[in-house]
């Protein structure tokens, strides 16, 4: 006899500051699709797209979906999900799904910076920058503006030296500045790049450090694709860092995957309703698109 549940689904929405995820997992919590997108001004908007495009890849209706957490920044902005659930008890469920062994966790987005303690799967500590952009993506990308590069250039070309130049100002304003005085001093460009990202890697690893790092290591995140921030983490930290095949989905990863253990929690006790209507459209109510 056929496991109805097998044929269940389970999503997680990530809306974080600049990037929005979705992930959906099935029965075995086994991932089935994501997507990753641009998280705009509409936070309700791009909730309600995402969904719908990590639908239509993993080639499923959202009836299929027996349950969704929403999490990050945005996750009170959408209103199909059924549970919120805060992206650090989400993210530390993602990672340890990846990496079972994971002690520490090192995320950097584009807005913050944050360090988890990880032991048997559930997190059990925690610190984030978020008040200041040194040690974020943002920092980053001020500094490739500044040199006119792309962020994937700039993390090729750094890896080109070990002589990184020391970066002393933290500041985005003032490391703009002093990026700029180091060009005109001659110091070859590779050394520049270096710098700027041991920069940031100190700020995080000192953050780190207060929380006692314990190996192994995982760096997520939008920056953790950049091949010289992973070298300034390793090169700071001092122990290799493990990164996922996509760090930006943790959140989400984490998110479906308690989504699934919410439903058999909710399906134990005999509180799951399984005929509530299931509907997108009202992720669009706020910007005109009924009726579209």
């Amino acid at each position: 006899m056929n496991d109805p549940t097998s044929e269940l689904f389970f999503a997680g929405i990530d809306i974080g500051s600049t990037m929005s995820k979705a992930v959906i997992v099935d029965a075995r919590s086994g991932m089935r699709a994501y997507v990753v997108g641009q998280t705009g001004a509409e936070h309700r908007l791009r909730a309600n797209k995402v969904m719908e495009d990590v639908l239509q890849k993993a080639g499923i209706p959202l009836d299929k979906v027996a349950y969704i957490i929403s999490t990050g920044y945005g996750r009170v902005n959408v209103p199909f999900a059924d549970k919120q659930v805060t992206e650090l008890t989400c993210h530390a469920k993602g990672v340890a799904s990846l990496f079972p062994d994971v002690r520490t966790a090192i995320d950097i987005g584009g807005q913050d910076a944050k360090v988890l303690r990880i032991k048997d799967g559930k997190l059990t500590d925690f610190l984030t920058n978020d008040k200041c952009a040194a040690g974020t993506g943002r920092f980053l990308e001020v500094a490739a503006e500044t040199l006119g590069l792309d962020l994937n250039e700039m993390g090729r070309i750094s890896l080109q030296t070990d002589k990184p130049v020391r970066i002393n100002s933290l500041c985005t304003i003032f490391a703009q500045q002093e990026i700029i005085s180091r060009l005109s001093e001659g110091q070859p460009l590779p050394d520049i790049l270096a710098g700027v990202y041991i920069a940031i890697a100190t700020r995080v690893v000192k953050l780190a450090r207060q929380l006692k790092v314990e190996p192994p290591v995982v760096f997520t995140g939008g920056v953790a694709k950049n091949a010289g921030m992973v070298k300034a983490i390793e090169t700071v930290l001092g122990v290799p860092v493990l990164v996922p095949e996509e760090p930006l989905i943790t959140g989400a990863l984490g998110a479906a995957i308690l989504a699934h253990d919410q439903y058999n929690q909710l399906i134990k006790s005999g509180e799951y309703d399984a005929h509530r209507e299931k509907k997108l459209s009202e992720a669009r109510i706020d910007f005109g698109e009924n009726g579209r």
